[in-house]
């Protein structure tokens, strides 16, 4: 059994190796977009969390912090379409290889991808009503964690949302089966090292500054939030 005891802040993922396999990294991103939607919570997520804070009137701006191949982006903009609702979503990584496959998918109206960091959005004087991230959380040490902890609350004029993998035995079982179909990506031999990286609640809740609450959600999951008073001009929606 791989020790799971503590974070295995040394294990790296083959497709953040700048020399990783173009084609199999392509073939992630792609794949991401079933995973994310088995696996990952974003419906339920959007249900709960983010579709409270949204309006038929007033457009609601959204940042999703290191979006990958940006599955989830497209979904968040598909389901608000479908409620009436607007979203205006900015979707931002700084790895130019996700961001040339993001900027290959089709567009869409409401989304829009570029190749950023969080600090030059900030050096931008860029503002949001709602920041999101998806499995970021574990890509950082402590250190890292309060840097961008920091940034992204201060693109935030309202609500952060980090969805996060919780690591377990259980999660490191259940993915070691059910990702065999994956073949040709990075998907399954990744996915393991991410869990292996990620957070319990407990930990994720000790290394949080103040403000932040963690939520743990099935299957295998940690929210961390941090809720800010809506501006007047939104409270009312």
């Amino acid at each position: 059994m791989v020790p799971l005891r503590t974070r295995a802040l040394d294990a790296v993922e083959e497709m953040d190796r700048p020399d990783c396999d173009p084609a199999r990294l392509d073939r992630t991103y792609a794949q991401f977009a079933l995973v994310n939607r088995a696996v990952s919570g974003w419906r339920g997520i959007y249900r709960r969390e983010l579709r409270p804070l949204l309006s038929r009137e007033i457009a609601t701006t959204l940042l999703d912090i290191g979006c990958g191949g940006g599955d989830v982006p497209i979904m968040l903009s598909k389901w608000a379409a479908r409620d009436g609702l607007r979203l205006q979503i900015t979707a931002i990584d700084p790895d130019e290889r996700a961001a040339a496959f993001a900027g290959r998918r089709r567009s869409r109206d409401g989304v829009i991808f570029r190749r950023r960091n969080t600090a030059e959005l900030l050096g931008e004087g860029a503002r949001f009503d709602v920041v999101v991230s998806n499995h970021v959380l574990h890509h950082l040490d402590s250190g890292e964690l309060a840097g961008f902890l920091a940034e992204s609350a201060a693109l935030s004029a309202g609500t952060v949302i980090h969805n996060d993998l919780r690591r377990s035995a259980a999660a490191y079982a259940l993915f070691w089966a059910a990702a065999l179909p994956f073949r040709g990506s990075y998907i399954r031999q990744d996915g393991l090292t991410s869990i292996r990286r990620s957070y319990t609640a407990a930990e994720l809740r000790a290394a949080a500054p103040p403000g932040w609450t963690v939520q743990p959600r099935s299957p295998f999951r940690n929210l961390l939030i941090l809720a800010k008073a809506l501006p007047p001009e939104r409270s009312a929606l």
